[in-house]
């Protein structure tokens, strides 16, 4: 009797769990929504992305919004595109976007901006409404040696069909930063700039900066201008301290020059004293050699003392001037 009660249980059971992993793996609620908004797929298909991995609700949902889109869009597509990497969902909102703008974008085109990691979403937005890219101050200097500081906006539009490989913002920054220096450098005078700002802009603007990058300059506008330094008068400042460093130096080098030579003159008057006084010594051997040869008298000899000490007297009478001359002269 147990046994009789408890083996349809077990078959319910069964039954109930069999339908969990059915309802689990195979999305009927998906199947169901997508025959209720006319778009006709197989549960099979369904069954068969779970097969190959794919989320099935992130190309059915898709799928759905671009058939009420009036979209021509094969889940085929939909379907290599996530496989692929790709954002399905976005790819589909771009194309949408796109049809209501009126700008012809297939679905290859859009899948292709959105594997190369950009936003193609974004892209047709920009397509429609034109971004405003800010660039720093940007700084450049005038003939006469001012620095001037100018403030850019760009307003560009996206172009779609360089999407894929065009360059980004980034280029476009530094491209009208290189021609807003170039224009200001070739300006005889800062003044010139500050007069007529929009010389920046037209100047810049005609060289077709956006050539291989992703957007269409429509225009540049010179938002602020401002001064900077005197470069010229600080250029001229270091030359002349560096001038004035190599006029010390050299005058430097000329000083050490004439302490040398003094010194060596002073070594030289020393060495000449010395011989001075060795040949001094010498004297008194010399009279005694010619007095004892006999080429000197007794008369000569006296003489010589006459003379060396009326020399000495003429020499005390000399310094004793001196000496008093000094002292008149300091009181």
């Amino acid at each position: 009797m147990d046994g009789e009660i408890l083996m349809p249980l077990i078959i319910i059971a069964v039954i109930v769990i069999a339908l969990a992993i059915l309802f689990t793996f195979v999305p009927v609620a998906l199947w169901i929504s997508a025959l209720a908004a006319g778009v006709k797929i197989s549960i099979f298909t369904l069954i068969g992305m779970r097969l190959r991995r794919v989320v099935p609700n992130r190309v059915i949902n898709p799928l759905i919004k671009a058939h009420k889109a009036g979209l021509e869009v094969k889940i085929n597509q939909l379907e290599s595109h996530y496989l692929a990497g790709g954002n399905v969902d976005r790819v589909v909102n771009a194309l949408i976007a796109a049809q209501r703008a009126n700008i012809d974008l297939l679905f290859e085109r859009a899948a292709a901006i959105d594997l190369a990691g950009r936003d193609v979403l974004e892209a047709v937005q920009m397509s429609v409404n034109p971004k405003v890219i800010e660039t720093p101050f940007i700084a450049g200097i005038a003939m006469d040696g001012i620095e001037v500081k100018a403030l850019a906006r760009i307003t560009v539009r996206a172009n779609i069909d360089r999407l894929v490989g065009g360059a980004g913002e980034e280029t476009i920054i530094a491209r009208v930063g290189e021609g807003v220096v170039s224009t200001i450098g070739s300006s005889d005078a800062h003044t010139q700039v500050l007069e007529n700002p929009d010389m920046i802009s037209q100047t810049v603007l005609s060289k077709g900066l956006d050539s291989g990058t992703a957007f269409e300059i429509l225009s540049i506008d010179i938002a602020d201008v401002d001064i900077g330094k005197n470069i010229g008068a600080i250029l001229q400042t270091d030359q002349a301290e560096a001038d004035k460093n190599i006029a010390q130096a050299k005058a430097e080098e000329r000083r050490a020059m004439a302490v040398a030579q003094e010194q060596e003159m002073v070594a030289r008057v020393q060495e000449m004293r010395a011989k001075v006084v060795e040949a001094e010594a010498d004297v008194p051997l010399a009279l005694a050699e010619a007095l004892r040869s006999g080429k000197m008298g007794v008369m000569d000899y006296m003489n010589y003392q006459n003379i060396d000490a009326d020399t000495d007297m003429r020499d005390s009478i000399g310094k004793l001037s001196k000496d008093n001359k000094d002292d008149d002269q300091n009181k």
